[in-house]
């Protein structure tokens, strides 16, 4: 999903270590061009391939779209590359829709394009029957990746049941949930093995009070009518590239890594 606008890495930080080119590419808020040596997208299909994805479908905006540019310019040898056009960022669950007009197969993964996962978590979830996500160790996100405590507020809190079947999700609990506790464990980085009733759930979901329309809400709807959804429990971190002081913590973090796409 790489549609968002990017309003948080636009805003100016006088205390992010950027050089010109960074620079440049943060001010127009397409994180997934950022270069980090390469454009971050590059290591994210590059770690795709890794885990036996053959088909990726970036949802971008209307042409023309600096993000389909690039990679038709230089299209990726390992994958093929097809995109799905949302016309309006309205919400994460409305670019499922997109993407499932143009994916060829009935279940899919979908993921930010401005997280760096591990190759573990794609092919673990590729590997699933039914819908999923990946459970991402609180402690771990912080202690190995570039998340801080507090910033995990902002992402979705997983119930998860002995059985690694996702029971509910809290999405974006901010000071209504102790972070600490172990009821706020397992967290959601927005990692998920789409199935058909999930698509289906995407298209019915309201509006968020932010307006949007939520995939976290909708897979919520999904599992109050019964679906069967596993969280794969995970110890390892993920990279987040939403503002510009990321930029420095993810490439020092990376520099280890060359992309092959």
């Amino acid at each position: 999903m790489a549609r968002g606008l990017g309003t948080r890495m636009r805003r100016a930080d006088a205390s992010a270590a950027l050089n010109s080119e960074q620079d440049a590419a943060a001010s127009t808020g397409t994180k997934g061009l950022i270069p980090i040596r390469r454009p971050f997208l590059e290591y994210l299909v590059s770690a795709l391939a890794d885990a036996g994805i053959e088909q990726v479908v970036l949802v971008v905006g209307p042409a023309p779209d600096p993000i389909r540019a690039h990679f038709t310019t230089s299209p990726p040898r390992r994958v093929t590359m097809a995109y799905a056009e949302q016309p309006v960022p309205i919400g994460t669950a409305d670019a499922v829709v997109r993407a499932a007009a143009v994916v060829n197969e009935p279940a899919f993964l979908v993921l930010n394009a401005d997280n760096y996962y591990p190759v573990a978590a794609y092919a673990a979830l590729a590997a699933e029957s039914r819908a999923g996500t990946v459970a991402f160790d609180r402690d771990v996100l912080v202690r190995d990746g570039n998340i801080d405590a507090d910033r995990v507020r902002a992402y979705a809190v997983l119930d998860v049941g002995d059985d690694e079947t996702l029971r509910g999700i809290v999405e974006k609990p901010g000071d209504h949930l102790d972070i600490d506790s172990e009821a706020a464990r397992w967290v959601g980085m927005n990692l998920w093995a789409i199935t058909p009733p999930i698509v289906d759930a995407c298209r019915r979901v309201p509006q968020s009070a932010r307006g949007e329309f939520e995939l976290p809400e909708a897979v919520a709807l999904a599992l109050h009518e019964g679906a069967d959804i596993r969280a794969i429990r995970m110890s390892a971190p993920v990279l987040d590239l939403s503002q510009r002081r990321d930029i420095a913590s993810v490439t020092a973090r990376l520099l280890h890594i060359e992309p092959k796409t």
